[in-house]
């Protein structure tokens, strides 16, 4: 009985020291660390808004996003910081261009300036490392190369970058083209029951569809209506984990059984199970036909499927692998592109003549006929109003990294786990490198290039740069320029009066109320 006493005691003695070593934890996470990393900072001359304990500064953010999304713009402004980030836009008038916040107890520092962010895009030593983000976000975006740090970004790197040569662009442009051939015979359609023959179409939606459309095709090939399943099912992921993400996350809770989470994981074994079925299709229909040329097709599944039959150790993926690769391919693919193309047409209806003026030289270098690769090359207008959509109206409003440890930026000490946020809507707009017409809409700024646009070489930030710069930039940039080439030969438009100037914070850059559009067909044919 003694012995027994005593093992009682000893198994609530360790029970308590346990429970004490997680209290003081959670202390020095919600509590000490904050504090010290506060003064730390003050030290140096970055301040903040307050910190209120698990919270930190979300209540105030919520706060003002909701009010923001009260407010309608005028139609001709591009100012619209105060808008898609009114966090942002208050503190750094009241505590300047660097300053602390935090995402719950996470903290971060947010930055806009060309320099610093040359500095942290451009680090090849591991110091500024790729965010481990909330599970929320990767059930649907998926832990693939944009996420990856270390030896397993570089493996994913060098399996990926093939998909996006040249040679495999061109492959590519035929099913681009026929995606979008069969949107503009829907338009034709409408507009012919349309006594008017003008019709009104909401572009943000219209896009979303041709996206996924594209990325279904050049991404699963044959297998494309399958694809088309994964979408479906990985929107409706998308916008569960969306709507939850704005809320303080605690740590570990993403293993309690709430409704919520139930919901997610319900539909995230759904997108992945798809994905399975689909990955495994490509396996066995390689099989039957005996895979004599060691290839699974020539699109991007076919690569990945490939890497996971590799001897070579440093080019091999498991399943699992693949379908993060899938998703993020799907959700970066779809989601930005999108946008781009949606903010493009609603500029060139703001401004006309530069609608005419794009029209025109889709014309000359394109005539009437289906573009190719080496036409849309062609078209420099096309890609300055681009350029400039995308430094207007970027997908991406921010790019986010944490220290892997304590390093010198600039001239400041920046510990090890702070986020560092690079702000593209206020670098984009910022009057010191963009000049006084810095909110308006002026693509020939990129007349000479990237480099010439702005007075600091890196004020431009639309695909990031480094050696993480985005991997399916020239994918988006041929999809968007055929895309358009292929409108523009076809129809003008026009902003529907309906229209409500309202940019909004989605995670991607949105249209709050959509783009309604008055699109009128340019010939009967």
């Amino acid at each position: 009985m003694m012995v027994y006493t005593y093992v009682g005691y000893f198994a609530a003695g360790l029970a308590v020291q346990v429970l004490v070593a997680k209290i003081l934890k959670l202390c020095w996470i919600v509590l000490w660390r904050p504090y010290a990393l506060i003064k730390s900072f003050e030290k140096q001359g970055i301040k903040g808004p307050s910190y209120s304990i698990l919270h930190g500064t979300l209540p105030e953010m919520k706060t003002l996003l909701k009010a923001a999304h009260e407010v309608i713009l005028d139609t001709n402004c591009h100012d619209i910081a105060q808008r898609v980030q009114p966090h942002y836009n208050r503190w750094s008038a009241e505590y300047g261009e660097v300053f602390l916040f935090w995402r719950g107890v996470q903290p971060a520092i947010r930055i806009a300036d060309p320099k610093l962010a040359k500095q942290i895009l451009s680090d090849k030593s591991g110091a500024y490392a790729q965010p481990q983000f909330d599970h929320r976000l990767l059930s649907f975006a998926g832990n693939g190369v944009g996420q990856l740090n270390g030896p397993d970004w570089v493996r994913h790197r060098s399996i990926l970058t093939p998909a996006f040569t040249k040679d495999k662009l061109k492959l590519m442009t035929k099913r681009m083209a026929s995606c979008t051939i069969d949107m503009i015979d829907d338009w034709k359609n409408r507009a012919r029951i349309a006594d008017h023959q003008n019709i009104t179409i909401e572009m943000s939606e219209e896009f979303k569809r041709l996206t996924c459309d594209v990325i279904t095709h050049t991404a699963f090939g044959s297998n494309y209506v399958e694809g088309g399943e994964v979408f479906k099912a990985q929107d409706e992921l998308i916008h569960h984990c969306v709507a939850t993400m704005a809320d303080i996350y605690i740590p570990g809770s993403r293993f309690l059984p709430t409704p919520s989470n139930r919901q997610m994981w319900k539909m995230e074994n759904n997108v992945n199970n798809s994905l399975r079925r689909l990955i495994q299709g490509r396996l066995e229909s390689a099989q039957a036909r005996g895979n004599l040329d060691g290839c699974y097709g020539d699109d991007v599944l076919g690569l990945l499927v490939e890497a996971s039959k590799t001897t070579n150790k440093s080019l091999k993926l498991t399943m699992d692998e693949i379908i993060d690769e899938c998703k993020q391919f799907f959700f970066s693919g779809h989601e930005t592109t999108a946008k781009l193309l949606t903010w493009t047409i609603f500029l060139l209806s703001l401004h006309q003549e530069w609608q005419e003026r794009l029209r025109e030289e889709v014309l000359t270098e394109c005539g009437m006929g289906i573009p190719d690769g080496d036409m849309v090359s062609k078209l420099k207008l096309l890609n300055m109003v681009l350029l400039e959509t995308l430094r207007l109206y970027c997908p991406v409003l921010e790019t986010l990294r944490e220290t892997s440890r304590a390093t010198k930026l600039g001239d400041f000490l920046i510990p090890k786990g702070v986020f560092i946020t690079i702000q593209l809507v206020q670098l984009h707009r910022s009057k010191e490198y963009w000049g006084e017409d810095a909110n308006d809409f002026n693509p020939l700024r990129f007349k000479n290039g990237v480099s010439q646009a702005a007075k600091h070489p890196n004020a431009f930030l639309g695909f990031g740069m480094g050696p993480r710069t985005c991997l399916g930039q020239n994918f988006a940039m041929l999809e968007v320029k055929l895309v358009l080439s292929l409108l523009l030969q076809r129809f003008s438009f026009f902003l529907s009066p309906e229209y409500k100037h309202a940019p909004a914070n989605y995670l991607t850059m949105e249209a709050q109320f959509g783009v309604p559009t008055i699109v009128k067909p340019l010939l009967s044919k």
